[in-house]
Formats: structure tokens, C-alpha cells, sequence
């Protein structure tokens, strides 16, 4: 077994969150939205797309692509996971997706409103290819990591994210912003390229993990069934030993609520400021750079407030401060005020997105081998929190064609969540015994 804590292996890790939230910030964050309104808008039709025959607002249909793309994540991730631990091969199930995703965005270059069918389905594609090599790379850190580092390993990871990100973000945004410089003539060509950049990047910087971090170990020292039964086998195994551990059965519901907040409101962010501010691309960009430059800070913080105060009430400060975002949200009405509330974005998105990765962590077993069974759970429910969050958000955007609307949906969600961590709080309280979240 590998040795824990080893600086060089936990870089690697952390590089492939270096190499995919270029996705994560130019497709699904800045570029690709900001460009996706500006093509499909039209005053005649009142914004909406034909789409396969079926008519859409535009903003409603990203929602409802990466609606489903989630979902089909959701239902191949816990027996894809499950297959891998029986196997011990999840490197190669997380290779297979970055694979997906990067060639996807390379895909997108193509992308024109001529081939908007095609194009959505590679934005799609490119979802499915994000989210399912994370579920592999998140499972890493139990094994790289031990119960006492596992909040500092995560927020180094988010850190990376953001860092490469930005990185990449400040060439495509020299493309988009100055294509004279580069004797550009073609309007659409500098958020293509981006698109193209954005798979180069992504399947470039993975290699450095995928050299360095182990393959994975089986779960069964002989294997007495087929592929497919024996990932069944393993996700049974997997879902009787959550059912008896009681901090981690609460904790998943109230992950789930405040996920389809969280997660549909860095997905929609950008379409938000673009059709309902009316604000431009260049402005769009500068706010999301702030979001990832903040947020990196955010993680770090979080995870030094945990330490101090326990994870369990450092994400309920955290979702409150997400209840607030979503009201002041809805009374949004100049970039000032969106400049502002992005900051705030910022400092709590890293820090509820690495905190909740690593309190997930600890209350799962240490030294397993099926780990990325175990992820599954999380991951599932994060896609499936996605699902929901897209597809409400894009129905009442779809009904009403307004996104303040949604945002006010987004809210009910976040004090579910919340009411959920007070109740596991007080089960905490009670139960010392069953608790690895309390500070030190």
C-alpha cells in the first residue's frame, strides 16, 4: 500500500483538479454561456431555440442539457465505481472520462447556430466526461490522505482548480477580449478557440496524475463473477455498510439540499448577469476571475475554520451566508451590486465545495479499498442535487422567463440543507461516540 502524506503524490492529485476546472470555469462559468446567449438570442422568438423539433427559452435548454447529463452520470457512477474497485482498475474508468470531456470540448470549436444540435450534445458529453472522472479522483483521497490532512489535501486541490483555471482563462479571455491583436477576424472564432484550448489543457495536464497516482486495488482476491454481476456485488457491499453508519446517512441528505443550490448556482451564474443584467461579455468574465480568485482563499479558510469550530457548523455559517446570496440575488439589479455578490460567491464556493468533499471523507472508512464505491454515494448525490437544481431552476426560467424566479427556488433549497446540518449537529452532540467532524 502506498505510503500516506507524500508531497509528491498529493501534487500529482491535486494537478487533476489543475487540468479539469479549466472546463469547469471557461465551459460551463464564463465563455461558453456568455457566447451560448449571444448566438441564440432573438427578440422575434422572445429567446427561444428549436431544439430536435421542440421549442426552448435558450437559457432553459442549457439547463435541461446539463440537467440530463447529470443525470445519466447519476445512474452509470455507482456501477461504474463499483466495477472498478471489484477490478482495481478506477484509473483507467477515470482516464475513459477525461477522455470524453476534453474531446468534447475540442468539439465545440465547431460550434455555430447551424449546429446547435450537435454542438448542445457535445456540451453534454463534456458534462459527462467532467463529472465522472471526479467521482474516480475524489476517492483518491482517503488513500493519499489521513483522517487529520484529509481537509487540508481537498482544499490543496480546489486551490490547484482555481489556479489553472484562472490561468487559462486569462489566454482564452486575451483572445476574446483583443482578437485584433491576433488578427482575428471572425467574431465567434476567439470563444471557439477557447473551447478547442480548454480540451487540449484538460487531457495535457491529467497525464501528469494519471503517471503518478496508483491504479487502484481489487476488492476481491478472486474473482468468481462476471464483470457486471461482480460491480453489483461490490455497490450491495458498499450501500449495507452506510446503512449503519448514522452520522454519514444524515449527513448525504443535507449535502444533497444545499448541493442544488450551490452547484445550479455556478452553472447559471454567468447566463444570469448576461440575460437578466444585460451585461457584457468582457464584464462577465472579469466577475467569474473574481469568483475563482476569491475562492481560493475560501478554501483555505474553511479549511483552518474547521479545524478551530468542527465541519458540521462551519457549513451551517456557510449555507446561511448562501440563503443571503440567493435573496440579494433576486434583488440584483446593476453590475456593481453583481460585482459585489460575486465576491461573496467566491469566499463561500471553494470553501463549502472542499469542506464538504473532505467531511464526506472522514466518515467514510480509512484504508479500503473500495474507495471510489464509496465516493459514488457522494458523487451520485452531488449529480442528482445538480439535476434537480438545473431542472427546477430551468422550469421556473422556462414558465416565467425570469431567472430571479429561480433564484428564489434555489433558496428553499439551502434552508432545507440547513435545518438538516442543525439536526445533525444535535445527533453529534449526542452522540459523540459516532463523530469525526468535531473540532480538536
Amino acid at each position: 500500500m502506498q505510503t500516506k502524506n507524500n508531497k509528491k503524490t498529493i501534487r500529482a492529485w491535486a494537478m487533476f483538479d489543475w487540468a479539469n476546472s479549466a472546463y469547469n470555469l471557461v465551459i460551463t462559468s464564463t465563455i461558453f454561456p456568455a457566447y451560448y446567449v449571444a448566438i441564440t438570442a432573438n427578440t422575434k422568438t422572445d429567446n427561444h431555440v428549436m431544439f430536435f423539433g421542440k421549442s426552448f427559452v435558450n437559457t432553459a435548454l442549457s439547463d435541461y442539457t446539463l440537467a440530463a447529463a447529470y443525470l445519466i452520470i447519476a445512474l452509470l457512477l455507482p456501477i461504474l465505481t463499483s466495477i472498478a474497485d471489484y477490478r482495481g482498475n478506477k484509473k483507467i474508468f477515470m482516464q475513459f472520462f477525461t477522455w470524453l470531456g476534453a474531446i468534447s470540448c475540442c468539439a465545440l470549436y465547431f460550434f455555430k447556430f447551424d449546429t446547435l444540435q450537435s454542438s448542445m450534445i457535445f456540451f453534454g458529453l463534456a458534462a459527462v466526461g467532467y463529472s465522472g472522472g471526479f467521482v474516480f479522483y475524489n476517492s483518491y483521497l482517503p488513500e493519499i490522505a489521513t483522517l487529520d490532512m484529509q481537509d487540508k489535501v481537498s482544499a490543496k486541490g480546489f486551490t490547484y482548480g482555481y489556479i489553472g483555471s484562472v490561468l487559462l482563462q486569462l489566454i482564452c479571455f486575451m483572445f476574446v477580449l483583443k482578437p485584433g491583436w491576433f488578427g482575428i477576424v471572425d467574431k465567434s472564432f476567439p470563444a471557439r478557440l477557447s473551447f478547442l484550448l480548454v480540451g487540449i489543457w484538460w487531457i495535457s495536464f491529467a497525464y501528469i496524475p494519471f503517471i503518478i497516482l496508483p491504479k487502484g486495488s481489487p476488492n476481491a482476491k478472486a474473482h468468481h463473477h462476471d464483470l457486471i454481476r461482480g460491480g453489483f456485488i461490490e455497490l450491495g457491499k458498499v450501500w449495507r455498510q452506510v446503512k449503519k453508519m448514522p452520522v454519514l446517512k444524515r449527513y448525504l441528505p443535507a449535502f444533497f439540499f444545499y448541493s442544488m443550490g450551490v452547484q445550479t448556482i455556478m452553472l447559471v451564474a454567468t447566463s444570469f448577469g448576461a440575460k437578466e443584467l444585460k451585461m457584457e461579455t468582457s464584464s462577465l468574465i472579469q466577475i467569474i476571475l473574481i469568483i475563482q480568485i476569491v475562492a481560493i482563499g475560501g478554501a483555505t479558510l474553511m479549511s483552518r475554520l474547521s479545524n478551530k469550530y468542527g465541519n458540521i457548523k462551519v457549513l451551517m455559517y456557510v449555507v446561511i451566508i448562501w440563503i443571503g446570496v440567493c435573496i440579494a440575488a433576486y434583488f440584483t439589479t446593476t453590475a456593481t451590486e453583481f460585482y459585489i455578490l460575486a465576491m461573496i460567491v467566491g469566499l463561500v464556493m471553494g470553501g463549502i465545495q472542499s469542506l464538504s468533499r473532505s467531511t464526506y471523507s472522514k466518515l467514510i472508512p480509512q484504508d479500503i479499498p473500495d474507495s471510489a464505491s464509496f465516493f459514488s454515494f457522494y458523487d451520485v448525490t452531488e449529480k442528482l442535487a445538480i439535476v434537480g437544481g438545473m431542472f427546477s431552476f430551468g422550469l421556473v426560467d422556462d414558465i416565467t422567463n425570469s431567472m430571479r424566479n429561480s433564484t428564489l427556488v434555489l433558496c428553499s433549497y439551502f434552508i432545507v440543507g440547513l435545518m438538516l446540518l442543525i439536526s445533525l449537529l444535535a445527533f453529534e452532540k449526542k452522540n459523540r461516540k459516532f463523530s469525526q467532524l468535531s473540532a480538536v
